[in-house]
């Protein structure tokens, strides 16, 4: 059933973009990575004792499992099997060198009782759990130091049942923050692909610390007015490739992060060179990119391309405020077709959330050398809320090739930016100058190259 409904879903979104050409498939300039089907040693749940009736809490079954995977690390990893049925479990833990592998109709579900959800210790780089101070309940499924990880499938279904969470939520009666569907920290050589999420209690994937880590053909729904169900945040981490993805949740589809405020500052760790190709999706409360707002780490070289968003608040967003330090710089993201969005860009400098009251409110974010080319919106409210921080100017937001039927009399506001524009429908605010000169400094992705070093000049758009 799960998986009926999300597939008559992506058809709706597909059909709202009847207009216009859809690429879901074919070529990815993303690396191809093996799918963990080729692990030489294999085990099913159900050899552990677990009980697929949607009933019985399998969380031992999964731990044992896990620990006699262990044996295997050396002898080129293993998998395990999840067959059809419905397996109740509480967060459990993951090993190097495994292929978590799920039945088309396998379902992992998530209990509904927290105390089947540890408590452990806040990131480093937030310094507390991102709703409440202190720790934060482990994610359904976890992991920390890993290496070699896949978790695949033909399109199983992890359930984290959220809604409990959700109410606990809007009553005020959470200890700890809301736990993640997926939550990988300090790992690398990770696959996430072929599975559909189902109402995790918070953010859904959340790849942490980690580097070369690929997210394909993923689908997540949660109720559009689910309370902070982002689909995927890359987090101070680097080498992540996202693709070929449809999400429908309650907040960003996709926000690339990399700490809060003086902790992520103190941590210093970017999150860069990350790729976003080939995504679908609505929000009606954020955006389907963003960036931030917790970006004290810095983010740059990330790459967005052939992203469609309907039936959303906004399209891009960049999220920062005094006291995040950081950066965004090297940005470029082309190919973007909105419908019935409210805000096609948005850079809001004046995000605000602090983690305490030690934040140092000289400590401002730089924002710089973001290309948006080839947008086109059909009824979009407003093209642009453009807005920075007095004596901290955003610079060189360069705008391209954008055409948005827009329904506001006030399509653009802007303040404390600057930059460039060309070929812009409506004409953008004064601060974005109407012409791009090679001197202009814009960030220009070259030919087939994901991310470049910035030039001191560029040629014109046509180049590209």
């Amino acid at each position: 059933m799960a998986r009926t409904s999300a597939i008559v879903i992506l058809l709706l979104a597909l059909a709202s973009f009847s207009q216009n050409e859809l690429v879901v498939s074919g070529h990815s300039i993303c690396q191809k990575t093996s799918s963990g089907a080729d692990r030489p040693h294999s085990v099913t749940i159900t050899e552990f004792g677990a009980v697929g009736d949607g009933v019985t809490l399998n969380t031992k079954a999964f731990i044992n499992a896990m620990y006699y995977l262990t044996s295997f690390a050396d002898k080129g990893g293993a998998k395990l099997f999840i067959p059809a049925g419905k397996w109740l479990t509480g967060s459990f833990i993951l090993v190097s060198h495994i292929t978590l592998w799920l039945d088309k109709d396998a379902v992992i579900l998530g209990s509904m009782i927290s105390d089947n959800w540890p408590v452990i210790d806040p990131l480093p780089s937030y310094g507390r759990g991102r709703e409440l101070p202190g720790g934060r309940h482990r994610s359904l499924i976890h992991g920390s130091n890993l290496t070699d990880v896949v978790i695949t499938g033909d399109n199983g279904t992890i359930d984290g049942q959220g809604i409990i969470w959700w109410n606990w939520f809007h009553s005020g009666m959470l200890n700890y923050t809301r736990p993640h569907m997926v939550e990988l920290i300090d790992s690398k050589d990770v696959v996430i692909s072929n599975l559909t999420f189902l109402n995790s209690p918070f953010w859904n994937i959340h790849p942490v610390y980690c580097s070369q880590v690929v997210v394909q053909n993923v689908t997540i729904i949660a109720p559009l007015d689910s309370p902070n169900t982002d689909g995927i945040n890359p987090d101070s981490s680097d080498n992540v490739c996202i693709e070929d993805c449809y999400i429908r949740t309650g907040d960003d589809l996709i926000a690339i992060k990399s700490g809060w405020d003086r902790y992520g500052i103190d941590f210093a760790r970017p999150s860069t060179n990350i790729t976003i190709h080939r995504l679908i999706g609505e929000t009606n409360v954020s955006a389907g990119i963003a960036i931030g707002s917790e970006m004290s780490g810095g983010v740059s070289e990330i790459f967005a391309k052939d992203i469609q968003i309907f039936n959303s608040k906004r399209g891009i967003a960049v999220k920062t405020s005094l006291g995040r330090g950081g950066y965004v710089r090297a940005v470029y993201i082309s190919g973007v077709t909105l419908k019935n969005v409210q805000v096609a860009i948005e850079f809001n400098g004046q995000y605000g959330e602090h983690p305490d009251e030690t934040y140092d409110p000289q400590a401002l974010p730089k924002i710089l050398e973001v290309t948006i080319h080839n947008v086109t919106g059909d009824n979009v409210t407003v093209a642009g809320h453009l807005e920075g921080i007095k004596g901290d100017d955003f610079l060189n937001i360069c705008l391209s090739d954008i055409n948005l039927r827009v329904t506001s009399g006030s399509p653009w506001r802007c303040s404390y930016v600057g930059g460039f524009s060309d070929f812009v429908s409506p004409d953008t605010c004064r601060p974005l100058k109407r012409k791009i000169y090679p001197e202009s400094n814009c960030y220009l992705l070259s030919n087939n190259l994901r991310s470049v070093s910035i030039p001191n000049r560029i040629p014109r758009w046509k180049s590209w």
